[in-house]
């Protein structure tokens, strides 16, 4: 019990201190002082406890409970340093023996800045295929390519943003009441595209914003076909971009990020306060995606391994300099970037 064991060390540190007052005095002055002395003790007494505490509190709040952020891949751009991590996490849950069939993966990312203003968070999730070992597999048409450690990989990701992200600001709540009254949000629907990982990441890196990842988690292949059925229909251009799609997305007239890849098995399930999506976006939302993942998704067997919200997700934060201070680090352990 910590907080107990420090509780007795401050009240023995008081006491130690209180009671060695007065000693060294001179002895023509020991009546005057040990009126002083009952006078200061209680006041002395206090003031040790409160700084003790204060300090503790200090330190706590400065960041023993929380790791550095690493500068070792500083120069080292944003997104290889994202595709370093996914590809190391993937092959080491893969082994070294012969991949005899095809695995997936897929990993949740979420990004956004101080005090998480919702037009300039994000959410947005990848999906991978590593091919069988020694197989000719037949390849999905349009999803980014690869290889790593002698093993073949296909990958695409769902990012649903406005046509234009990254070049204009997003409208996410535009009149009085917009945020709790949805007809009376003045942000009109827009014409939506699907960015790939990489024009998403460097939507984030111009931003300066600090970018989330989760897993890389194992699926079933049911699951990927659900990725894939997913990117096909955004896509397919019946669909429109609207931040607050709370009127639009039963309809399948316009939806936001986090309706494009919330749960696999429903189309637009509802999120946030009262269903409002309220508080959904950036670290959030992606959260909120993830918790219906782990309680439904993963109840049918689609997510093959478990998953903690808190301790798995992993950041990445900019830093104008070296080893800059007073960056915004909103996770348990981050990585810093510039470029």
């Amino acid at each position: 019990m910590p907080f107990a064991a420090g509780t007795i060390c401050r009240a023995r540190l008081t006491n130690g201190l209180v009671n060695n007052e007065g000693k060294g005095l001179l002895p023509s002055s020991r009546g005057v002082q040990r009126k002083i002395s009952r006078r200061v003790k209680p006041l002395a007494s206090w003031i040790v406890y409160y700084a003790l505490l204060f300090s503790l509190c200090v330190s706590v709040g400065a960041g023993l409970l929380k790791a550095d952020v690493d500068f070792s891949n500083y120069d080292t751009p944003l997104f290889q340093q994202i595709v370093n991590r996914i590809k190391a996490k993937v092959a080491a849950r893969l082994g070294e023996g012969v991949n005899t069939q095809d695995r997936y993966f897929i990993v949740p990312f979420a990004f956004q800045k101080r005090w998480n203003n919702p037009q300039f968070s994000h959410s947005f999730i990848s999906v991978i295929r590593v091919l069988a070992d020694g197989k000719q597999p037949s390849l999905t048409p349009g999803f980014r390519r690869g290889r790593y450690k002698n093993r073949n990989f296909e990958a695409f990701t769902i990012s649903w943003v406005p046509h234009d992200f990254g070049t204009n600001p997003v409208c996410v709540f535009d009149g009085f009441g917009s945020r709790i009254f949805p007809t009376w949000n003045k942000c009109p629907i827009v014409v939506g595209r699907n960015f790939r990982l990489d024009e998403t990441l460097k939507v984030a890196m111009n931003d300066k914003s600090s970018v989330g990842m989760w897993g890389p988690y194992e699926i079933r292949k049911e699951a990927f076909d659900l990725g894939v059925k997913r990117k096909l229909l955004l896509d397919g251009g019946t669909i429109k971009y609207k931040a607050d799609d709370r009127l639009t997305r039963k309809d399948r007239v316009a939806i936001n990020c986090f309706h494009a890849m919330a749960n696999l098995e429903e189309l637009y399930p509802n999120g946030g306060f009262l269903g409002t999506g309220f508080r959904m976006w950036g670290i959030n939302g992606t959260a909120r995606v993830l918790i219906e993942y782990t309680k439904k998704v993963r109840n049918k067997g689609l997510l093959l391994e478990p998953v903690d919200i808190k301790k798995d997700l992993y950041g990445f934060v900019y830093a104008p300099e070296r080893n800059s201070r007073g960056l915004y680090d909103p996770f348990p352990n981050a990585s810093a970037y510039h470029q």
